[in-house]
């Protein structure tokens, strides 16, 4: 287990992934703002779904997912079907236009990363994906971690598996 000053490092550098992620904001178009985005990636991703299992992949409310929906909807990127089990439900799926802004979404992407990291070795690209994709993991879900923060560590190594977002 790491020693507390390399966790209090870890802490100031990951208050600075917020910098990061603005400079990748800044490179999606002005139709698409983060939350728009992140709606799309994850239909692409995930496949059509319900509301709920997309308020739950993005980990916010339902109110907050309906607004970034009505967005892409309204630019004709998304569709929202009748869910044929049950008709008061929608299940949202990608259009033509969504894939393509999708696509779109994606080489703007790369075209920042590759800027802003074009100094670093493939090896180190790697490492940082793989490294980012266990943090991720390790938090799991985050709506039920502050339920978890109250445990000791030793609790949390062994409470019963909780609900992975693979978002």
């Amino acid at each position: 287990m790491a020693a507390q000053r390399q966790y209090e490092e870890l802490a100031r550098q990951l208050s600075a992934i917020g910098a990061v992620k603005r400079g990748l904001g800044r490179g999606l178009p002005h139709d698409c703002p983060a939350g728009s985005a992140a709606v799309l990636i994850l239909l692409d991703r995930h496949g059509a779904m319900r509301m709920s299992r997309l308020a739950e992949l993005l980990a916010v409310d339902m109110s907050v997912t309906s607004r970034h929906v009505a967005h892409v909807a309204e630019k004709e990127w998304i569709v929202r079907d009748p869910d044929p089990a049950d008709k008061r439900s929608r299940i949202l799926r990608l259009t033509a236009e969504g894939k393509a802004k999708v696509d779109e979404l994606s080489e703007l992407s790369i075209r920042t990363l590759t800027h802003y990291l074009h100094d670093w070795t493939d090896d180190e690209v790697v490492q940082l994906s793989t490294l980012l994709a266990r943090l991720r993991d390790s938090f799991g879900d985050c709506r039920a971690a502050s339920a978890r923060l109250s445990l000791s560590p030793h609790d949390v190594q062994t409470t019963s598996e909780t609900t992975r977002t693979p978002a």
